[in-house]
Protein backbone atom coordinates (compact mmCIF):
# COMPACT_ATOMS: atom_id res chain seq x y z
CA UNK A 1 0.00 0.00 0.00
CA UNK A 2 1.19 3.18 -1.12
CA UNK A 3 1.82 5.97 1.68
CA UNK A 4 -0.04 8.60 -0.20
CA UNK A 5 -3.02 5.78 -0.28
CA UNK A 6 -3.18 5.37 3.21
CA UNK A 7 -2.97 8.87 4.71
CA UNK A 8 -4.79 10.45 1.84
CA UNK A 9 -2.61 12.64 -0.84
CA UNK A 10 -2.92 12.51 -4.35
CA UNK A 11 -0.43 13.04 -7.19
CA UNK A 12 -0.91 16.49 -7.08
CA UNK A 13 -0.34 17.17 -3.70
CA UNK A 14 -3.87 17.63 -2.38
CA UNK A 15 -5.03 16.34 0.73
CA UNK A 16 -8.32 14.03 0.72
CA UNK A 17 -9.36 11.10 2.85
CA UNK A 18 -7.08 7.61 2.63
CA UNK A 19 -7.56 4.64 4.05
CA UNK A 20 -6.96 5.32 7.57
CA UNK A 21 -10.12 8.44 7.15
CA UNK A 22 -12.02 5.83 5.52
CA UNK A 23 -11.98 3.76 7.98
CA UNK A 24 -13.46 5.99 10.59
CA UNK A 25 -15.77 4.30 13.24
CA UNK A 26 -14.89 1.49 11.45
CA UNK A 27 -12.53 -1.80 11.14
CA UNK A 28 -9.08 -1.09 9.39
CA UNK A 29 -7.41 -4.59 8.87
CA UNK A 30 -4.29 -4.58 7.73
CA UNK A 31 -2.54 -8.21 6.79
CA UNK A 32 0.87 -9.54 6.79
CA UNK A 33 1.80 -6.05 8.89
CA UNK A 34 5.61 -5.96 8.26
CA UNK A 35 5.67 -6.59 4.25
CA UNK A 36 4.07 -2.73 4.51
CA UNK A 37 6.56 -0.17 4.03
CA UNK A 38 7.84 1.63 7.32
CA UNK A 39 6.70 4.82 6.82
CA UNK A 40 3.08 3.98 6.30
CA UNK A 41 3.09 1.88 9.26
CA UNK A 42 4.39 5.01 11.28
CA UNK A 43 1.82 7.19 9.41
CA UNK A 44 -0.66 4.89 11.78
CA UNK A 45 0.77 6.65 14.93
CA UNK A 46 -1.05 9.76 14.85
CA UNK A 47 -4.72 8.44 14.62
CA UNK A 48 -4.19 5.77 16.48
CA UNK A 49 -3.34 7.91 19.63
CA UNK A 50 -5.64 11.33 18.69
CA UNK A 51 -8.77 9.80 16.23
CA UNK A 52 -7.78 12.34 13.86
CA UNK A 53 -5.10 12.54 11.25
CA UNK A 54 -3.51 15.81 9.84
CA UNK A 55 -2.12 16.07 6.14
CA UNK A 56 -0.39 19.39 5.82
CA UNK A 57 1.51 20.56 2.29
CA UNK A 58 3.27 23.83 1.59
CA UNK A 59 -0.21 25.28 0.86
CA UNK A 60 -2.69 23.13 2.25
CA UNK A 61 -3.99 21.28 5.36
CA UNK A 62 -6.46 19.74 6.14
CA UNK A 63 -7.74 17.38 8.98
CA UNK A 64 -9.45 14.49 8.98
CA UNK A 65 -11.44 12.06 11.33
CA UNK A 66 -9.73 8.52 11.92
CA UNK A 67 -11.13 6.53 15.07
CA UNK A 68 -11.14 3.42 13.59
CA UNK A 69 -10.18 -0.05 15.42
CA UNK A 70 -6.96 -1.19 13.91
CA UNK A 71 -6.90 -5.13 13.46
CA UNK A 72 -3.40 -6.60 12.26
CA UNK A 73 -2.12 -9.79 11.51
CA UNK A 74 1.49 -11.17 11.01
CA UNK A 75 3.56 -14.32 10.78
CA UNK A 76 6.29 -14.55 13.21
CA UNK A 77 9.24 -14.66 10.89
CA UNK A 78 9.19 -14.47 7.21
CA UNK A 79 8.32 -17.98 6.41
CA UNK A 80 5.63 -18.54 9.14
CA UNK A 81 6.72 -21.58 10.90
CA UNK A 82 8.81 -20.08 13.48
CA UNK A 83 7.52 -22.08 16.52
CA UNK A 84 5.27 -24.25 14.72
CA UNK A 85 5.10 -27.98 15.63
CA UNK A 86 6.37 -29.31 12.40
CA UNK A 87 9.96 -27.75 12.91
CA UNK A 88 9.41 -26.45 8.97
CA UNK A 89 11.23 -23.06 10.26
CA UNK A 90 14.97 -22.63 9.19
CA UNK A 91 14.59 -18.53 9.64
CA UNK A 92 17.72 -17.50 11.85
CA UNK A 93 17.37 -15.61 15.09
CA UNK A 94 18.87 -12.69 13.18
CA UNK A 95 16.17 -13.09 10.25
CA UNK A 96 13.32 -13.38 12.98
CA UNK A 97 14.92 -10.20 14.99
CA UNK A 98 14.83 -8.12 11.26
CA UNK A 99 11.55 -9.31 10.30
CA UNK A 100 9.46 -8.75 14.04
CA UNK A 101 12.04 -5.16 14.35
CA UNK A 102 10.12 -3.55 11.23
CA UNK A 103 7.42 -3.21 13.57
CA UNK A 104 8.24 -0.47 15.97
CA UNK A 105 8.26 0.19 19.37
CA UNK A 106 6.27 3.26 19.12
CA UNK A 107 3.69 1.71 17.25
CA UNK A 108 3.32 -1.58 19.16
CA UNK A 109 2.86 0.89 22.41
CA UNK A 110 -0.22 2.28 20.85
CA UNK A 111 -1.97 -0.86 20.19
CA UNK A 112 -3.81 -2.94 23.03
CA UNK A 113 -4.03 -5.96 22.34
CA UNK A 114 -1.11 -8.16 21.20
CA UNK A 115 -1.94 -12.01 20.71
CA UNK A 116 -0.05 -15.25 19.14
CA UNK A 117 -2.61 -17.53 17.63
CA UNK A 118 -0.83 -20.98 17.36
CA UNK A 119 -1.93 -23.36 14.60
CA UNK A 120 -4.02 -25.98 15.60
CA UNK A 121 -3.40 -29.31 14.46
CA UNK A 122 -5.23 -31.28 11.55
CA UNK A 123 -7.41 -33.75 14.18
CA UNK A 124 -8.04 -30.25 16.09
CA UNK A 125 -9.23 -28.11 12.61
CA UNK A 126 -11.95 -31.57 12.10
CA UNK A 127 -13.31 -31.07 15.50
CA UNK A 128 -16.75 -29.68 16.68
CA UNK A 129 -16.39 -26.06 17.92
CA UNK A 130 -17.06 -25.81 21.82
CA UNK A 131 -16.92 -22.39 22.69
CA UNK A 132 -19.71 -20.23 24.07
CA UNK A 133 -22.53 -19.37 22.15
CA UNK A 134 -22.30 -15.62 20.62
CA UNK A 135 -25.72 -14.91 22.09
CA UNK A 136 -24.11 -15.04 25.72
CA UNK A 137 -21.10 -12.87 24.62
CA UNK A 138 -22.92 -10.45 23.07
CA UNK A 139 -25.31 -9.74 26.08
CA UNK A 140 -22.19 -9.53 28.41
CA UNK A 141 -20.32 -7.24 26.08
CA UNK A 142 -23.52 -5.09 25.90
CA UNK A 143 -23.55 -5.47 29.85
CA UNK A 144 -19.93 -4.09 30.21
CA UNK A 145 -20.73 -1.23 27.67
CA UNK A 146 -23.39 0.19 29.80
CA UNK A 147 -21.02 -0.01 32.85
CA UNK A 148 -18.79 2.18 31.06
CA UNK A 149 -21.94 4.75 30.16
CA UNK A 150 -22.89 4.91 33.56
CA UNK A 151 -19.87 5.06 35.10
CA UNK A 152 -18.16 7.78 32.62
CA UNK A 153 -20.19 8.39 29.60
CA UNK A 154 -18.68 6.99 27.08
CA UNK A 155 -16.30 3.68 26.05
CA UNK A 156 -13.29 2.20 27.72
CA UNK A 157 -11.08 2.79 24.83
CA UNK A 158 -11.59 6.46 24.83
CA UNK A 159 -10.38 7.63 28.06
CA UNK A 160 -7.84 10.34 28.18
CA UNK A 161 -4.73 9.85 30.28
CA UNK A 162 -6.39 11.62 33.19
CA UNK A 163 -8.96 9.70 33.17
CA UNK A 164 -7.55 6.53 33.41
CA UNK A 165 -5.57 7.68 36.58
CA UNK A 166 -8.78 8.42 37.89
CA UNK A 167 -11.12 5.78 36.63
CA UNK A 168 -8.72 2.74 36.17
CA UNK A 169 -7.12 2.25 39.95
CA UNK A 170 -5.99 -1.12 40.76
CA UNK A 171 -6.32 -2.73 44.25
CA UNK A 172 -3.40 -2.88 46.00
CA UNK A 173 -2.46 -6.75 44.87
CA UNK A 174 -3.20 -5.89 41.33
CA UNK A 175 -1.09 -3.02 41.25
CA UNK A 176 1.65 -5.13 42.74
CA UNK A 177 1.46 -7.19 39.91
CA UNK A 178 1.37 -4.37 37.32
CA UNK A 179 4.75 -2.78 38.80
CA UNK A 180 6.36 -6.09 38.58
CA UNK A 181 5.37 -6.52 34.72
CA UNK A 182 6.67 -2.66 34.12
CA UNK A 183 9.84 -3.80 35.56
CA UNK A 184 10.21 -7.24 33.80
CA UNK A 185 9.34 -5.88 30.31
CA UNK A 186 10.64 -2.03 30.52
CA UNK A 187 6.98 -0.90 29.23
CA UNK A 188 6.53 3.08 28.61
CA UNK A 189 3.79 5.38 29.98
CA UNK A 190 1.53 4.26 26.92
CA UNK A 191 1.71 0.81 27.56
CA UNK A 192 0.93 0.94 30.99
CA UNK A 193 -2.27 2.96 30.69
CA UNK A 194 -3.41 0.65 27.71
CA UNK A 195 -2.85 -2.59 29.90
CA UNK A 196 -4.86 -0.45 32.54
CA UNK A 197 -7.66 0.32 29.99
CA UNK A 198 -7.87 -3.53 28.86
CA UNK A 199 -7.96 -4.50 32.39
CA UNK A 200 -10.94 -2.26 32.84
CA UNK A 201 -12.42 -3.66 30.59
CA UNK A 202 -12.07 -7.05 31.43
CA UNK A 203 -13.35 -6.26 35.01
CA UNK A 204 -16.45 -4.62 33.09
CA UNK A 205 -16.88 -7.67 31.35
CA UNK A 206 -16.58 -9.45 34.51
CA UNK A 207 -18.93 -7.45 36.32
CA UNK A 208 -16.51 -6.21 38.62
CA UNK A 209 -16.32 -2.70 40.46
CA UNK A 210 -12.93 -2.47 40.91
CA UNK A 211 -10.24 -4.23 39.03
CA UNK A 212 -8.34 -6.79 40.52
CA UNK A 213 -5.19 -8.97 40.05
CA UNK A 214 -7.12 -11.35 37.83
CA UNK A 215 -7.86 -8.75 35.61
CA UNK A 216 -4.53 -6.68 35.24
CA UNK A 217 -2.80 -10.74 35.18
CA UNK A 218 -5.16 -11.08 31.84
CA UNK A 219 -4.43 -7.67 30.49
CA UNK A 220 -0.66 -8.58 30.43
CA UNK A 221 -1.21 -11.69 29.23
CA UNK A 222 -2.43 -10.01 26.38
CA UNK A 223 0.30 -8.01 25.23
CA UNK A 224 3.39 -10.24 24.91
CA UNK A 225 2.79 -11.74 21.49
CA UNK A 226 5.84 -10.68 19.17
CA UNK A 227 9.54 -11.08 21.51
CA UNK A 228 9.91 -8.78 24.52
CA UNK A 229 11.48 -5.96 23.10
Amino acid sequence: MEIGLINGIDSGGNPRPGEISLAHRGVLFLDELPEFDRKVLEVLREPLESGHITISRAARQADFPARFQLIAAMNPCPCGYFGHSNGKCRCTPDIINRYQDKISGPLLDRIDIQIQVAALPQTDLLKQASGEPSIHILARVEAAFDRQQQRQGKANNLLSTTEIDTLCQPDTEAEKILKHAMNKFDWSARAYHRVLKVARTIADLAASEHICAPHVAEAIQYRRALKER
